[in-house]
């Protein structure tokens, strides 16, 4: 069994090496020295012209623009063998100094709580205000550069993410009384709960939250000590080998997780969400859609990997996790494309 289908817990889930033998495990290609030699050649001049335009004081918006569309062709062409190949010598090039300027960026490469996609990572693409001593810290093209990835396709996703979670969680309270009940799963520091009118009204009656980072439970169990959140440490692997006794909801989902986990991990992910669904009850998982414009940039210089998913992967999971006769399901792409949603009921 590979390492990346065991290791469920902390840091070891969401390294970058163990995404990549993610990537390459169904392949038994052996880069040809050909391949290679064309590779990063064509890397050399993508990454020679982002040195020039630097050099030549473009507008940062713009290098960036031009870097980010010019990785992602290089990757789209590539083979996942050629293209891991290539992410180094992107990361080792003089060019990166100056996108590491960006606060932004440079958390995601130094992940200074140890793994991918924290909760203090997503917070820079919210602006939320925790970060703003951080963020002026930055020198004027940093800022410049966090502004643009700020405004990127994939960040505005994230943020619409946010705040569809925020609508479907105030849906099911108002159809639920006050009776409702819901699980977040690798909950961050839980900002969709901010903007949430149910939570304010306290017309939620649970809301368990799960997340393997102490960090993050710590702050959860901060900034809502008295309302109906309970915090809870908690991971893949605990939940899967049954750790909590957590009950049944209304609710269940798992916002920017499946990112990282493989097919088989997430359908047997799945399947035990669905176990804790009331009758009626609705489970929603969701996933950077595959082909989005920043992959070769957050692969790259922000040291950012991910496990992509089409419409296509999203069916397989679910139709190897739920039951025609008991579910109903449905796949939706957020309005720019970047992140698809995975949608499932349990009949009652």
């Amino acid at each position: 069994m590979k390492a990346i289908e065991t290791m469920l817990d902390g840091q070891s889930l969401v390294t970058p090496s163990l995404i990549a033998a993610e990537v390459l495990s169904p392949y038994a290609e052996t880069l040809d020295v050909k391949s290679k030699s064309v590779g990063e050649a064509q890397l050399a001049l993508i990454l020679n012209l982002a040195q020039q335009q630097i050099d030549k004081s473009v507008e940062p918006a713009q290098i960036h623009a031009n870097l980010g569309f010019n990785l992602h062709e290089l990757r789209a062409k590539s083979s996942p063998a050629l293209w891991q190949h290539l992410i180094p010598l992107a990361q080792n090039h003089q060019i990166a100094d100056y996108f590491l300027q960006d606060p932004f960026t440079r958390w995601s490469y130094v992940k200074p709580r140890g793994y991918s996609g924290d909760a203090q990572l997503i917070d820079f693409i919210y602006g939320h205000p925790s970060l703003d001593a951080e963020i002026a810290k930055a020198s004027p093209i940093g800022l410049q550069l966090y502004e643009t990835n700020r405004h990127s396709p994939a960040s505005i996703a994230v943020r619409e993410r946010r705040d569809l979670l925020t609508q479907h969680i105030d849906e099911i309270a108002a159809t639920r009384g006050k009776n409702a009940e819901i699980l977040t799963i690798a909950a961050g520091h839980l900002r969709e709960a901010d903007r949430s009118r149910a939570l304010q009204q306290e017309r939620i009656k649970r809301w368990v939250v799960l997340d393997q980072d102490p960090l993050s439970v710590g702050s959860v169990r901060r900034d809502f000590s008295g309302t109906c959140i309970e915090a809870v440490d908690g991971s893949v692997r605990s939940l899967l080998t049954n750790a909590h006794d957590l009950g049944t909801f209304d609710l269940v989902y798992a916002a920017g997780l499946y990112d990282y986990l493989n097919d088989k991990v997430s359908i047997k992910l799945t399947r035990k969400c669905l176990q804790m669904l009331k009758p009626n009850g609705v489970f929603i998982f969701a996933n950077f859609a595959e082909n989005i414009i920043a992959d070769g940039f957050m692969e790259t210089f922000m040291n950012w990997a991910l496990l992509l998913r089409t419409e296509q992967d999203m069916w397989r999971i679910i139709h190897n996790s739920a039951a025609k006769e008991q579910f109903s399901s449905q796949i939706r792409f957020g309005a720019n494309r970047n992140i698809v949603y995975g949608f499932i009921r349990k009949l009652s």
